[in-house]
């Protein structure tokens, strides 16, 4: 039979409570599993920037850096959540400088192409992101798009300057109107 001593008894509750000190401590300082979709907060304990208020005041576009990576989220201010944008973030390329249109069918964005900024436009009806500049001889920056999501105006070096360019999407492209709301999203 094994006798305990009071400093026996000391010693073993002081590895205890030390292992279990160090197990909390790291547990704290670990990065988390903050991820963009299971996070629906607004904001998170990482950078958020550069934010883009929808027409209707409904939505908000913002550059965050969860996950590890720089991604465009949106938020629903209505319903206090975050949306999905499917196949709008891709690992390893850098988005900057969002803009929505009036009902948040429409963001514009900077994007990277092998390291050259690029002018993307996603349709959230759609899922899709698209490239609008492949056409344009110089450096983009800093998009915006109107309310309908028809016109985008950006900064353009096209010219060895900074100047301002606008690009009509044309009379075909349908029109993000504050009376039609997105298809499945209630108003």
């Amino acid at each position: 039979m094994k006798k305990f001593s009071i400093k026996s008894l000391l010693q073993r509750c002081w590895r205890w409570s030390f292992s279990l000190g160090l197990i909390v401590l790291i547990a704290a300082c670990s990065p988390g599993s903050d991820t963009i979709i299971n996070t629906g907060a607004l904001n998170s304990r990482y950078t958020e920037e550069q934010p883009a208020l929808s027409g209707n005041g409904r939505y908000l576009a913002y550059v965050s850096n969860r996950a590890g990576s720089r991604n465009i989220l949106l938020y629903d201010l209505q319903l206090q959540q975050l949306v999905a944008l499917p196949r709008l973030n891709r690992q390893k390329t850098i988005v900057e400088n969002p803009s929505i249109s009036y009902t948040g069918r429409y963001i514009v964005y900077i994007t990277s192409n092998r390291g050259i900024p690029v002018l993307a436009l996603y349709d959230r009806v759609t899922r899709t992101p698209q490239i609008l500049n492949q056409w344009y001889q110089g450096l983009v920056r800093n998009p915006n798009i109107s309310p309908d999501g028809r016109f985008i105006v950006f900064e353009g070096s096209r010219r060895g300057q900074w100047d301002i360019e606008v690009l009509d999407r044309g009379t075909n492209v349908e029109l993000d109107l504050p009376d039609s709301p997105l298809p499945g999203i209630s108003p």
